[in-house]
This record gives C-alpha cells, sequence and structure tokens, in this order.
C-alpha cells in the first residue's frame, strides 16, 4: 500500500509569529474569563435565591465574591440588598448575605471562628462570648459541602439564620447582628479585600 504525499506547506517567519500572539491572546482572555467567573460577580446570577427572595422580595445584587484559605476555596459569598442601603450603616438597613459552602464544616468550627472575628471587633467580655457561642451553636447545623447559610439582618431585633432555605436559628440581638455581620461589612473587617467584593455596587463603601 502506498501512501500519498501531501505538499509541505511552511508559513512566514511573520505569520508564525502572528499565529502564536493570537493564541497566547485567546488563552489569556480564556483564563481571565475563568478567573472572573470563580472569583468575582459572575459566579452568580443577578436573581436572588429563592430563600433571599421569600425574606426580601427587593432585594439586588451589591456584589459577590469567592473565599479562599490557604489555596483552598471555601464559600461563595453574596450581599443582597435594599435600594438605599449604605455601608457605612450597614446594620441599619435589612440585608441578606448568602454562602454557598464549598468545603464540609462542623458547626462547632464555624462558631469558633465566627466568635474569634466577632471578639476582635468589640473586644467582648467573656460573657459576651458565651452567649455568641450558644446562639451559633443553635443557628444552624454542621455544614456539608454545598450547604447554603443565610443570614438575615433584621436592624432593631436581630438575626435570622436559613440553612438550604430552611429557617435554623433566630438571634433576637442587635448587638450580636452587627458584630457577625461585620465580620464581612465592617471597616475593620480581617478581609478587606472581600468586603470591597460584597460592596462593590455601593458608591462611597
Amino acid at each position: 500500500m502506498t501512501v500519498q504525499q501531501r505538499p509541505i506547506v511552511t508559513a512566514s517567519p511573520t505569520q508564525s509569529g502572528a499565529a502564536v500572539a493570537s493564541r497566547g491572546l485567546l488563552r489569556r482572555q480564556a483564563l481571565l474569563a475563568i478567573a472572573a467567573t470563580l472569583c468575582g460577580g459572575g459566579a452568580f446570577g443577578k436573581d436572588a435565591p429563592p430563600e433571599v427572595r421569600s425574606v426580601l422580595p427587593a432585594a439586588i445584587l451589591s456584589g459577590s465574591t469567592r473565599f479562599t484559605y490557604w489555596g483552598f476555596s471555601v464559600y461563595d459569598a453574596s450581599l443582597w440588598v435594599l435600594p438605599g442601603f449604605q455601608a457605612q450603616a450597614f446594620a441599619q438597613h435589612p440585608f441578606a448575605l448568602h454562602l454557598r459552602y464549598l468545603r464540609s464544616f462542623t458547626n462547632a468550627i464555624i462558631t469558633e471562628r465566627s466568635v474569634d472575628e466577632m471578639a476582635r471587633q468589640s473586644g467582648a467580655t467573656a460573657e459576651s462570648r458565651a452567649s455568641w457561642q450558644k446562639w451559633l451553636r443553635g443557628a444552624f447545623p454542621d455544614i456539608r459541602s454545598g450547604d447554603h447559610v443565610t443570614g438575615i439582618n433584621r436592624p432593631g431585633e436581630g438575626a435570622v439564620f436559613l440553612t438550604n432555605g430552611r429557617q435554623t436559628g433566630l438571634v433576637p440581638d442587635t448587638e450580636f447582628a452587627r458584630l457577625f455581620f461585620g465580620i464581612w461589612l465592617a471597616s475593620d473587617t480581617s478581609e478587606p479585600a472581600m468586603r470591597q467584593a460584597l460592596l462593590s455596587g455601593q458608591a462611597g463603601s
């Protein structure tokens, strides 16, 4: 059996360089698009999750981000607010913080980290820490990868927690709510880049 020989086509140095540059540009654009989808607002649609919409029907997306720790993806976070929301006075406005977990955690681990972050903002007493631990332990069960936890701020009342759309916690304490949501939204948060992403839709945040 014979093999038909095909003519060899060579590209000029200019054509070859242009093709390589074009492929490189397309590759960079694709990587940027993937990064934006994973780490920024592109990971979330403009429609609020059902559990947010049921509590705040007029909520709009303020911003979203993916939280990573030592290179591990922990959760996707999105902040849903009402028109007129002011970042510097976040505790005085109703809003929803929606977390979509990408890893599994026990309630004890989440509670410990949350209380430490709340105490960092306030210099809390042992009595306050004990109260926060009690409320957080009852706010939601252990978390599995894929679970959704939503915290609703209720000005003048406190906070409500929903896990996978079902109410699992109610904390009737406004100071708790301010400090808990301050983990993400306070100006002195330990994660300023996350705060900036969540408030990206707010002027003067």
